[in-house]
């Protein structure tokens, strides 16, 4: 159980650990997931290998095209297949077929895992006897699909898959990672030594997964997708009035230790004013979790806001300092639910 459950056992925190803080030796469990939630939004109980070849197989490929390594490993059949379907090498009824021989060799067994153990509240079962290939729907699954918090999932894998194959390509030294803001297009992007910029994935899918899918101020429900009555907003925590005096004492204010995501009234109300003190061990958390997760943007918040745990909370409480001293008052939301980070 990692830190990010602690207070909430609830399905969705329990999906999203597996896809925010499992290993990353390969991109497979993303596909995986991609797959599963392709296939339950059907209301499905069970699912052969066989069916689950061709999402599962579409969407390493879809990616492939993009990024060729999709894991640490020097080699792999299965990614060989793929490459040579889309070099028109094999036909689509021989990339399912050794898709299923080839591609769930380990996915299947090591999705639920975490910290060496499986999460609580399974979402499915293995079952491979009497000639069977095929995964046993349980309710936790079909229960995930009535959340409100389903309609980001598909998002938030996207986002997750895109920042770590991104991260494999570019071939960067982590110390030298730095995950951009655009505040403009709301994107995440990296630039190479020729100053060569590569858009990685959408700020809201990125964040909303280690926020819960919460607003950060008021804990409300909030949505990544397009064109919903919830869809958050991208905010500052510390307001982005003050850059320049931020950037005097070593902090760049659009780094993503301090962006947040928000709910759209709570965040307009917010403006440019100062969260009470409170909120700072939240950003703490957050910050901490993708630390914890191994994630891409964990090595640009650590050189962004220190490499020891005691460094990254001084670096927090010096610059949330900096801010209240030019804005003296500070803010919270009118409306507040208990959170549980």
């Amino acid at each position: 159980m990692t830190k990010f459950q602690i207070n909430d056992p609830s399905l969705e925190s329990q999906w999203r650990a597996l896809i925010l803080f499992g290993k990353n030796s390969a991109t497979y469990k993303f596909a995986f997931a991609k797959s599963l939630l392709e296939l339950v939004n059907k209301e499905t109980t069970k699912i052969s290998l066989t069916e689950l070849s061709q999402p599962f197989s579409r969407n390493i490929i879809d990616h492939l095209k993009n990024n060729d390594k999709q894991g640490n490993s020097k080699s792999s059949s299965f990614l060989n297949i793929c490459r040579s379907h889309i070099k028109g090498e094999i036909s689509d009824a021989e990339l399912w077929s050794k898709t299923e021989k080839l591609g769930f060799v380990n996915v299947v067994d090591a999705f639920q895992n975490i910290n060496g153990g499986k999460i609580p509240d399974i979402f499915y079962e293995k079952n491979y006897t009497k000639g069977n290939k095929e995964i046993i729907i349980k309710d936790n699954l079909l229960k995930l699909k009535e959340s409100f918090h389903f309609q980001n999932f598909n998002q938030e894998v996207e986002a997750r898959w895109k920042l770590v194959e991104t991260a494999w390509n570019l071939n960067l030294n982590p110390k030298l990672l730095d995950v951009k803001y655009d505040e403009d297009k709301s994107l995440f992007f990296l630039e190479n030594d020729f100053m060569r910029r590569t858009n990685i994935t959408s700020v809201r899918d990125s964040l909303n997964g280690y926020q819960k899918g919460k607003c950060f101020y008021s804990f409300q429900d909030i949505s990544v997708v397009s064109g919903s009555q919830n869809l958050c907003e991208v905010d500052h925590f510390l307001p982005h009035l003050n850059k320049t005096i931020h950037n005097e004492f070593g902090a760049n204010i659009n780094g993503v230790w301090n962006l947040v995501l928000a709910d759209k009234e709570i965040n307009r109300n917010k403006s440019a004013r100062i969260p009470e003190k409170r909120f700072l061990k939240r950003l703490f958390n957050r910050n901490e979790f993708y630390i914890e997760s191994k994630h891409p943007l964990a090595e640009t918040i650590i050189n962004q806001t220190g490499n020891t745990k005691q460094k990254r909370i001084d670096f927090l409480n010096k610059q949330y300092q900096i801010a209240l001293d030019f804005a003296i008052i500070t803010w919270k939301p009118e409306i507040e639910i208990k959170g549980n980070f």
